[in-house]
């Protein structure tokens, strides 16, 4: 039996790929990927409706390496589309070879992301993927130059489609008679093209070149600040931020809290505060219900160690001057 790995992000287009080849009696193994910027739960879903197993890979450390430099740049936030298409397809690749599968195949559509998806793109992705002969995407197949699995007999191009460009009306069509009815919307599965979250990950980029993936993670949690000694601050706004940022609190960091007062949980990631504490005190203040026309006290921890810092709560003003975006 044929044998084939469907890269499977859980969005319409990868679930009706899946389909159309499972329908020329091929075998499909999916797979997955996570990093901090996306995961794998709508592909687990999506994997459950369609029957079939799914491989997940966690490519975090060569993921975070190549979004810092891609190769190919950016799209319109800070998704390196292209370069993250092609690292996919290599493990997609490698686990093809480890499996004695035939191709490999997404569920990619001509013209639908004009960026990433265009003829040129495609093509790009493919060579930099190290497996461009072994590729095939069903939905726009027939549109696109005949692949070697084509050639060679492996897959039907005649059953394969020729839908391009922006209009989800073929997808939605061809969900109907698979009877996929429920189905996530087309973006919203990577925080690279989010405006908001891309503005933050920019200037963390820039203050801080050599960040972890720890530090991507506090990205996506509360407001954040940079104090003016460079000092990096994160304010929980509301309990389950709160308990996140204590989730990811380390030994080495410094939690700051309001003393008697409700309040938020903020942390300078790696402790490192400089000059800086006080002023992190008093934002800490400001988001508390600590009245904000005398000097309170806050609690500053690090590891063991407990200190009680008396400050006043800043105004509006200073809060914007050093707070990241939104």
């Amino acid at each position: 039996m044929v044998k084939a790995i469907g890269l499977l992000s859980g969005g319409l287009g990868s679930m009706l790929a899946v389909k159309v080849i499972q329908e020329q009696g091929i075998d499909v193994l999916g797979v997955s990927f996570r990093t901090p910027f996306f995961g794998a739960d709508k592909a687990r879903s999506a994997a459950e409706v369609l029957g079939i197993e799914l491989e997940v890979m966690d490519i975090t450390g060569e993921h975070l390496e190549m979004v810092k430099d891609p190769p190919h740049g950016y799209g319109r936030n800070m998704n390196p589309c292209i370069d993250c298409h092609a690292m996919m397809f290599n493990h997609a690749g490698g686990l093809m070879e480890r499996t004695g599968s035939d191709f490999i195949f997404s569920g990619e559509v001509l013209g639908e992301r004009p960026m990433s998806q265009n003829r040129q793109a495609l093509s790009v992705v493919a060579r930099g993927s190290g497996y461009g002969d072994y590729i095939v995407r069903p939905l726009s197949a027939r549109l696109l130059p005949v692949s070697a699995p084509e050639e060679k007999g492996l897959v039907n191009r005649d059953l394969l489609l020729d839908i391009s460009g922006r209009s989800r009306k073929p997808q939605m069509e061809l969900a109907a008679r698979y009877g996929f009815t429920d189905y996530p919307n087309p973006a919203g599965g990577c925080l690279l093209t989010d405006p908001g979250f891309s503005a933050r990950l920019r200037e963390l980029e820039e203050k801080e070149p050599s960040f972890t993936a720890r530090d991507v993670e506090f990205l996506k949690v509360g407001r954040q600040f940079r104090l003016p000694g460079g000092a990096k601050l994160v304010v929980g706004r509301k309990h389950a931020e709160n308990e996140r940022l204590l989730e990811l609190a380390r030994v080495g960091d410094i939690v700051i809290k309001a003393d008697g007062y409700a309040g938020p949980v903020c942390v300078i990631p790696g402790g490192e505060a400089g000059g800086d504490i006080e002023k992190a005190a008093s934002i800490c203040l400001r988001y508390s219900d600590a009245p904000g026309d005398k000097e309170k006290l806050a609690e500053v921890r690090r590891g063991g160690d407990v200190r009680m810092l008396r400050v006043r709560p800043c105004d509006q003003a200073d809060v914007d001057s050093v707070r990241i975006g939104v």
